[in-house]
């Protein structure tokens, strides 16, 4: 057994804001709907659809640290983890709570998501490639907030909070030269879906057969498909510039 919690803490901290009561986050209520409850915003990454009782806006740095112990990290046994893998697992309990974080590390291993960190989970968590489980538990995290109604809102700071943290634990498992290999890869893949855009954009040859579509179907088609790249582009970018960014820091 290990501990991380107090630098995978802090490594949460960095990406969470102070207080804020944006009336369009659901979680910013104590119902967890918008305009349910009382709107007592959110603290630290602490909302109030989680903690409707506690007075948000004047948490204490022990409170904080507390909460998340208890209810975030000790939820994913974050001590049973290996490195790198607790701070993507917690963190992605913190926005999309502890059982759905440990849902997806499941799916990532192959085994039963029943959202529990039982001792199969652990066991085969501690046995898997820990930089491959790292980016495919991003990966799934970043899926599931793009079906999220919000996304329009809030997915350019998602993915660019799931991307600083993907680089922040593969930083704790990887090597300098290894973090500037995945940084341009992720280079390489925003090129390469940029010509994609350019490609599809100016004369349609990579969309689908829209032969017999009336023209602003055609022009609905394509502008999708280019939306889908741009957004695959934002995406890659965030995690080369997170990669690049960690990788000059490494020793």
């Amino acid at each position: 057994m290990h501990s991380d919690f107090g630098r995978t803490l802090d490594a949460v901290l960095v990406y969470e804001g102070g207080y804020t009561n944006d009336r369009r986050d659901p979680g910013n209520w104590t119902g967890g709907k918008v305009g349910v409850g009382d709107l007592k915003g959110t603290n630290k990454g602490i909302a109030a659809s989680a903690f409707p009782t506690l007075d948000i806006k004047n948490l204490t740095d022990a409170q904080i640290a507390e909460i998340y112990r208890v209810k975030y990290w000790n939820r994913v046994h974050g001590d049973d983890l290996p490195s790198g893998v607790d701070l993507v697992v917690m963190d992605g309990g913190v926005n999309s709570g502890p059982a759905r974080s440990v849902k997806w590390l499941q799916a990532v291993l192959g085994e039963t998501q029943d959202g529990v960190a039982g001792p199969i989970t652990l066991d085969a968590a501690g046995k898997a490639d820990a930089p491959k489980t790292i980016k495919s538990h991003c990966a799934k995290r970043l899926g599931f907030v793009q079906s999220l109604a919000i996304w329009n809102t809030f997915g350019k700071g998602w993915s660019k909070r799931i991307a600083s943290v993907e680089a922040s634990a593969l930083g704790w498992v990887l090597t300098k030269p290894e973090l500037e290999r995945e940084a341009q890869q992720a280079r390489d893949k925003a090129t390469q879906q940029g010509g994609g855009a350019v490609v599809v954009g100016g004369g349609g040859l990579a969309a689908p057969d829209l032969t017999g579509l009336p023209w602003w179907a055609i022009a609905g088609v394509i502008g999708l498909v280019v939306a889908v790249l741009v957004i695959r582009i934002i995406i890659n970018s965030q995690r080369a510039q997170a990669l690049g960014k960690v990788a000059k820091e490494a020793v």
